[in-house]
């Protein structure tokens, strides 16, 4: 009786470590060998779009329950769109199906919120909850990763209602975590992009689209994003089937630097103050965050997180000694 998590990245890692202490079999599947993971926790290197493969290590770990985390992110995923498809798509199709012929005990699939981000300009102040009116054309998805997850949703939601396989979606926030050398998420890059402007002794020039955003977004610590997939885990009838991991906090772009500068004070940037656009180059801004309500009352979770608490953590001078500080 294992559980297996699917991708080797910063959310993965984080919950194949929480699974692991407290006493869970762990088996963890990417396509390439993470530099580590916690003890106890078995690795194999396989490709989630292989249907065999996958079917196989299922079969051999006793797997019964799995949380999905692999994907390709939107700057992959836009480089090499079919690729992209395939993992994030077909990935998430051949987990559904085997779930459907091995009756596994529960799924959790990572998505995110970035699949309601054209839904923006018809809300209101009140904050997003997950079934927002979606116009099937004109408030499609605005990027392949979007859509791809969007997909990914509808089919965990079909495979639930067709079949009674038991899979629950989580739409993560902007998440804040990871290596600042290998950035993977927008905020990862801005992060680093400002770190890296503090040690150079340079001012920071933020002029690229993808790193702005006007009005506020919302953010998510990537020890949250595994402390839900936990309580989704958990879980004992969860009826909605989606929701939003989030704070229910938003913040300027200003805000943000100003979390950074609480750690490097010598931080100087220089950004326009007036941007029309929303987060990571969407043509929108967002109206207000999202609802955490069905999170709390369904899975039983809520963000521990605050968004400098997230910067001190993943973005400190000590940065890799709180990391490896089990107390932290």
């Amino acid at each position: 009786m294992s559980v297996l998590v699917t991708g080797a990245g910063v959310i993965g890692g984080l919950t194949a470590e929480l699974l692991a202490a407290r006493g869970e079999r762990v088996v963890v599947i990417d396509i390439r060998t993470p530099p580590s993971l916690p003890d106890g926790v078995t690795f194999e290197t396989c490709d989630i779009s292989d249907f065999d493969a996958l079917a196989n290590v299922l079969s051999r770990h006793g797997i019964t329950r799995v949380i999905h985390t692999a994907a390709m992110l939107s700057t992959g995923i836009r480089k090499d769109p079919l690729s992209g498809i395939r993992v994030n798509v077909m990935g998430t199709a051949n987990l559904l199906d085997l779930a459907r012929e091995t009756g596994l005990k529960r799924v959790v699939l990572a998505s995110s919120t970035t699949v309601a981000y054209t839904t923006f300009g018809g809300h209101g102040p009140g904050p997003m909850i997950e079934d927002e009116p979606l116009r099937l054309i004109s408030q499609r998805p605005a990027s392949l990763y979007a859509a791809s997850k969007l997909a990914g949703e509808h089919l965990a939601l079909l495979y639930r209602d067709l079949y009674g396989v038991d899979v629950v979606s989580l739409r993560y926030g902007a998440v804040i975590g990871g290596s600042l050398e290998h950035p993977t998420s927008v905020p990862g890059r801005l992060l680093a992009v400002l770190v890296a402007g503090v040690r150079a002794g340079k001012r920071v020039v933020l002029d690229d689209p993808l790193l702005l955003w006007g009005g506020r977004e919302e953010f998510i610590d990537a020890r949250d994003c595994a402390r839900a997939n936990l309580a989704a885990l958990d879980a004992g009838a969860p009826k909605q089937g989606v929701y939003n991991v989030a704070s229910g906090h938003w913040h300027t772009l200003g805000e943000f630097v100003d979390a950074v500068r609480q750690n490097y004070p010598g931080l100087d940037v220089e950004f326009p103050h007036t941007i029309n656009t929303g987060f990571a180059g969407f043509l929108q801004q967002r109206p207000a965050p999202s609802s955490t309500g069905a999170a709390a009352r369904e899975l039983g979770f809520t963000a521990a997180y605050p968004l400098s608490t997230a910067i001190v953590y993943w973005a400190a001078p000590r940065a890799e000694e709180l990391r490896n500080d089990p107390t932290s």
